[in-house]
């Protein structure tokens, strides 16, 4: 389908301006107004100054990455308008306070819109004054100003009668004054369809964590895993969830540890070097076999590396972490929709195969949101896997790691019978007590790794094939790079044979090797990834043989956009 309307807007300015709020804002406002939206952040790591922006994209068919070129560029300070005017499209527009900015620029494209006058004059206070610019940028894009006002009142219906009067005041005012003024705006808005709903992909991971049974959550704040764990605790009293903010990852993920052990459902969330702490904890699950979900939210390293901006680099060392040999999963979605759905396989995963579960994401998907129709929560049901009631006590006798033909113990919950359960760090026998012997511990490896690993490969689903079900340009990403991808070859289809290969599941790979067939079919192999050493290649040819010759690496910590990405694809293709 091809798009009528397709504009992106930039908010612009210091950290404490904000910025997130009037995008935020407006976000929801065209989502609740019936388009699509798709809306990413650029933001420092210090809590006041440094340059930060909010880019939203609407139009009216579903969209999932942001483009190079604004339409509408919001700068609330100079530096905006030095760093972002280039990228102004051929009709694009600056809204700015010439009072805020100290200048007065003579563009025509530029409307001065006094924010802090009008927020005063008809709102009453100066902090009023991100209300005026969210009235004013929907004033120079003709939008009905009754959808402006209703966003407004749902969004500060907790705040009280004065407080919405007085921000409606201010919003109408900007409104009016950019309508009025802006002589050259000639933005053109699709008819308004049905409302939308907006998620990011935290919001969808923590949804998706609630959905499946989540009773305990434990986690230290690391950028860009946080947005979980206020999603999570902000709806624990809804849900009966336990929620504790430990004191570093390494008590965080022996929490979930003996939260798991103990009966429930239990998740930690983290990124690279929160990640790193709890590595031995990972090890401990593996030998106890203790089912765990585990987010790593990547960003770009090593040590501390940019803590605010994406990459896609730990990929193999979510593979390769903890010590020892034993089974892991690793899955990384591309989508709110994925982040859901992958988040639910991964607590069914986890339980099933008693196993820790590692979910991949980033800066990029963790703070993103996506506008959908809806979400469909009906076909998440919750799968009981413990032995439980009078199953467990039935028994004569419960080895906690006995050896069986699925290498799958039962795994019951301590104190729901009089049977004795034990595990061990070291390694144990089936009864969980520590042994020495060469014999045992060959029957405990070949249990936990040999045959737990062909069945979790049963489990595992295979990549997506997205467009050209015989390509001859074949695209290759996985998590995150899903929706740019995408959106790429829906632009090329019209000239090449041309698909995207996504990979959301990526370890183990899946039994089924069908999928390969399309790499020996393709005249033309792209990997594309977001990070500088090709990982998911090298992955690939480690388990597969597969070796990926042509790479698109971005490694800046800053998400691809569809033009970058096209420019690059068309450079590879020009030489074929």
């Amino acid at each position: 389908m091809k798009s009528i309307m397709d504009y992106s807007i930039k908010i612009g300015g210091e950290a404490g301006q904000g910025i997130q709020t009037v995008g935020d804002t407006l976000a929801h406002i065209f989502a609740r107004a019936g388009y699509y939206v798709f809306s990413h952040q650029d933001y420092e790591s210090r809590i006041r100054g440094g340059h930060n922006f909010y880019q939203i994209r609407l139009a009216d068919k579903p969209v999932s990455c942001s483009r190079s070129k604004i339409h509408l560029l919001v700068a609330l300070d100079k530096e905006s308008i030095l760093l972002h005017e280039k990228e102004l499209s051929e009709n694009g527009h600056v809204l700015y306070d010439s009072f805020y900015l100290k200048e007065k620029f003579k563009k025509a494209n530029f409307l001065d819109v006094p924010l802090t006058e009008l927020a005063v004059k008809h709102g009453g206070s100066k902090i009023m004054a991100n209300t005026v610019a969210v009235g004013a940028v929907a004033g120079m894009l003709g939008m009905d100003l009754m959808i402006i006002l209703e966003g407004i009142k749902r969004s500060l219906a907790k705040k009280g009668k004065e407080t919405v009067e007085a921000n409606l005041n201010a919003a109408k005012a900007g409104y009016s004054f950019a309508h009025e003024e802006c002589l050259t705006c000639s933005f053109m808005l699709a008819e308004v369809k049905n409302p939308k709903l907006v998620i990011s992909g935290n919001e969808a991971i923590g949804l998706g964590a609630i959905v499946s049974g989540l009773k305990f959550y434990s986690g230290y704040p690391m950028t860009p895993s946080t947005g979980i764990f206020n999603f999570i605790a902000e709806h624990a009293l809804d849900f009966g969830l336990v929620v504790e903010q430990a004191e570093d990852e390494i008590s965080a993920i022996n929490m979930v540890l003996g939260a798991s052990f103990a009966g429930v459902r239990a998740m930690t969330a983290t990124s690279g070097g929160g990640f790193a702490l709890m590595v031995e904890g990972l090890s401990l699950a593996g030998m106890t076999e203790t089912p765990i979900v585990i987010v790593l939210a990547q960003r770009p390293g090593p040590a501390t590396g940019f803590p605010t901006r994406t990459e896609a680099a730990d990929l193999l060392f979510a593979l390769h972490a903890g010590h020892g040999e034993f089974p892991k999963v690793i899955l990384a979605p591309g989508t709110p929709e994925q982040a859901l759905s992958l988040t639910y396989k991964a607590f069914n995963l986890a339980e099933k195969f008693q196993i820790p579960v590692i979910l991949l994401t980033d800066q990029y998907l963790a703070d993103s949101q996506w506008s959908y129709d809806g979400l469909d929560l009906t076909n998440f049901e919750y799968r009981d896997y413990r032995l439980r009631g009078e199953d467990f006590r039935g028994l004569k006798e419960y080895k906690r790691h006995a050896f069986t033909e699925s290498g799958i113990s039962p795994l019951a919950i301590p104190g729901e019978a009089e049977h004795v359960i034990v595990t061990d760090s070291d390694e144990h026998d089936e009864d969980g007590h520590i042994v020495e012997d060469a014999e045992t511990r060959i029957r405990m490896v070949t249990k936990r790794l040999f045959r737990k690993m062909p069945l979790i490969k049963k489990d595992m689903s295979p990549p997506l094939l997205y467009g050209d079900i015989n390509p001859e340009i074949l695209l290759v990403c996985w998590g995150s790079g899903y929706g740019i991808t995408k959106e790429v070859v829906d632009e090329l289809s019209a000239d090449y044979k041309i698909a995207m290969l996504h990979f959301s599941e990526l370890f183990p790979l899946p039994e089924d090797e069908t999928w390969l067939d399309i790499f020996t079919k393709a005249r033309v192999v792209i990997n594309i990834e977001q990070n500088a050493t090709s990982q998911l290649a090298k992955l690939l040819q480690m388990e597969t043989g597969i070796k990926i010759e042509k790479h698109i690496n971005r490694f800046d910590g800053r998400p691809f956009t569809i033009d970058e990405l096209k420019e690059k694809i068309d450079a590879f293709l020009k030489r074929f």
